[in-house]
């Protein structure tokens, strides 16, 4: 047989399964599986993480706001410079606000929570869940707009009213009374993430402004809606000065996503010792074939073949193992992606995770570093067999054997 052939030839007699010796082949076989596994897992499970990022991301995204103007040391902003802002970018969206802290009470039961003072339409343009929540086109004084976590808290029916007690105090007689009101809630909204339907109150401005005691357009700060939040921040800035901050939703939520990108580094080591588990099978695998195929070796290199045409063998060996089951994994991870997109296979609380389907968001990068790693392992397994393979004495096999 011609040499060109020769490395094919025997891979393809060692791949079959020898009834003499079935515990190499068995190795060989979990190996495959083991890789296959692997990167199945991999896939689906960088797939979920990369979708639950996503679903926090676009929740945060919207109520958190792209950017944020806000006074500082409790000082409020005036109306001359919303409309300064506005003048400069036309292209942005303003909805500037009065912020304070509250309770809320009904019966024995309270809860803490923000209320915002808005201009309703104003707000709709800038907070797609928000603007869900209006049904109308003119709310009555006192009329508010709550997160659909606080109204299930207090059991509120529609219209029903809420006893909202500010952190303000007032002069009532000879000591201070806090300020409280009651707001008929006339809506309210769903984020999919209860903290922030638990937190956020929406009043309107004219309201909230009475209540505050604050001056006509006076303001604590202002949301921002903008296409590209991360390139027009560092204008928004120079515009407004020190005086007043200006933040954006990623910066709001910088350790959040961090954690949740740590997590998935962690992850995506963790579910790799499973290729590099299986990866080791492929060594045992091998250095088996090796000890039980000495004799043939030690043929093969008196009939002419060289040390590196018998390394070459077995490294194509390892590799022929590991590489179908890098390529049987990507088949299984796509195929489990499909059957979890398409079907209800796992159902998730949707109050807990404001969806009852699985999110999942397949990434190339990912994919990419997934068969690269488990390559690179079943290489590197691959070369330790095939190097002592090479360095097997025919001499001394054929003498003592």
């Amino acid at each position: 047989m011609p040499k060109k052939g020769l490395t094919g030839f025997i891979v393809r007699r060692y791949l079959r399964f020898d009834p003499a010796q079935p515990f190499i082949s068995i190795a060989a076989i979990l190996a495959f599986l083991g890789v296959a596994i692997g990167v199945m897992v991999l896939i689906v499970a960088m797939a979920i993480m990369n979708g639950f990022t996503n679903e926090f991301r676009e929740k945060l995204f919207v109520m958190n706001y792209p950017i944020t103007l806000s006074a500082q040391h409790g000082d409020t902003i005036d109306e001359a410079l919303i409309d300064r802002l506005r003048a400069k970018f036309p292209d942005l969206k303003f909805s500037p606000y009065l912020r304070a802290g509250a309770m809320s009470r009904k019966g024995g039961m309270m809860e803490g929570h923000i209320v915002f003072g808005v201009d309703f339409e104003a707000e709709r343009k800038v907070n797609s869940i928000f603007d869900r929540a209006v049904t109308k086109e003119n709310y009555a004084p006192f009329e508010a707009i709550a997160g659909k976590g606080l109204a299930d808290e207090f059991a509120l029916a529609e219209n029903e009213k809420l006893l909202v007690i500010f952190t303000r105090a007032q002069p009532a007689g000879l000591a201070l009374t806090p300020v409280m009101k009651r707001f008929a809630i006339a809506g309210t909204f769903e984020s999919g993430l209860r903290a922030y339907d638990k937190a956020y109150f929406y009043a309107r401005y004219d309201d909230l402004r009475v209540l505050l005691g604050v001056e006509k357009g006076e303001y604590h700060g202002a949301h921002i809606d903008a296409k590209e939040p991360t390139i027009v921040i560092d204008q928004i800035k120079k515009a407004v000065g020190a005086k007043v901050s200006v933040r954006g939703w990623w910066q709001e939520n910088a350790n959040l996503f961090g954690a949740l990108e740590l997590e998935k580094r962690a992850l995506f080591l963790v579910l790799m010792l499973i290729v590099l588990v299986a990866a080791l099978n492929i060594v045992s695998s091998l250095l088996m074939t090796t000890i039980n195929r000495r004799k043939e070796i030690a043929l093969l290199t008196s009939l002419g073949a060289t040390s590196r045409e018998i390394g070459k063998i077995f490294f194509a060996l390892g590799a022929t193992i590991g590489t179908a089951g890098i390529a049987v994994g990507s088949a299984l991870g796509g195929a489990a992606l499909w059957a979890l997109g398409r079907f209800k296979i796992i159902e998730l609380p949707a109050d807990v995770y404001g969806t009852d389907k699985l999110p999942l968001d397949p990434s190339l990068l990912d994919f990419s570093l997934i068969v690269a790693g488990a390559f690179a392992i079943v290489l590197f397994s691959a070369w330790y067999p095939a190097r002592k393979a090479a360095q097997t004495d025919a001499l001394d096999v054929l003498r003592n054997e």
